[in-house]
């Protein structure tokens, strides 16, 4: 049985943050949706502009002027630079980017070309590279403080046919983590990340077989999919004071067994 999201408790009120990948169904817009249920005034970003367009009115329509969308590619810096400084202009600071941004497919390493490899590690790794390093520097600027979550995936620790080349991007998104972390540390920022194992959306299905996806359901302890505001829950207690003493890890979102 799915449980009922929980209310919000004001665990990032007067904070501002910022969702990458935020437009749809997945685990951005359900993190853009807990930010602001916790009291956050929340930037939501995407490149595709019409489906961002409806994901920021569904909020608006909800939690009024403390939703502001900016369209952003994460390929490309100059976009990633004006989303983080118009993000830090439109609500006068920034504290919280959450890099949700990222791209899969299925592809048998035999068959795996170049394109396709560069491309989900463009998306994943560098466009995640991208928005953290603006966002790190924002914070340094403003005086320190604040927090990066960052959605990796366990299969940057485990195992998964035609997943090389996001598995591999995930696995860097994971030391990525690691490493700003310690870069930043003496500035009272914190960087940390999510790793869901199954969580349930829309995209999933177009990349992903339904024979693969019951497989993976049946590793899951609980016997079904994350919902998408499962995960949104965990980004929003990191991103909150709750985990101040928590940084460079990645916390597993996950049911699956052994």
């Amino acid at each position: 049985m799915t449980p009922s999201a929980p209310a919000g408790r004001e665990l990032l009120a007067g904070k501002v943050a910022v969702v990458t990948a935020a437009a749809g169904t997945g685990i951005g817009s359900a993190a853009a949706r807990r930010c602001l249920e916790e009291g956050a005034r929340v930037v939501v970003s995407d490149w595709h502009e019409r489906r961002l367009a409806e994901t920021a009115a569904a909020l608006t329509a909800d939690f009024g002027d403390a939703v502001h969308a900016i369209a952003c590619d994460v390929t490309d810096e100059a976009q990633v630079q004006a989303l983080v400084a118009g993000a830090a202009e439109h609500f006068g600071r920034l504290d919280v980017m959450v890099n949700n941004a990222g791209l899969g497919g299925t592809a048998s390493v035999l068959e795996m070309t170049d394109d396709e490899w560069a491309r989900v590690l463009d998306v994943t790794l560098n466009g995640t590279f991208r928005c953290t390093r603006a966002a790190l520097r924002r914070l340094v600027e403003q005086g320190g403080g604040g927090a990066v979550v960052n959605n990796a995936s366990v299969v940057g620790w485990r195992a998964q046919e035609g997943q090389a080349h996001y598995a591999a991007a995930k696995a860097g998104v994971m030391a990525l983590t690691r490493c700003a972390a310690k870069d930043v540390a003496a500035h009272g920022i914190r960087v940390n990340a999510v790793a869901p194992s199954l969580a349930a959306h829309p995209f999933l299905a177009k990349v992903t077989s339904a024979e693969l996806l019951s497989e993976l359901t049946t590793r899951e302890a609980f016997g079904r999919a994350a919902e998408p505001w499962e995960v949104a829950t965990v980004i929003a207690f990191l991103a909150s004071d709750y985990a101040s003493y928590l940084t460079g890890e990645v916390i597993a979102v996950s049911s699956q067994h052994p």
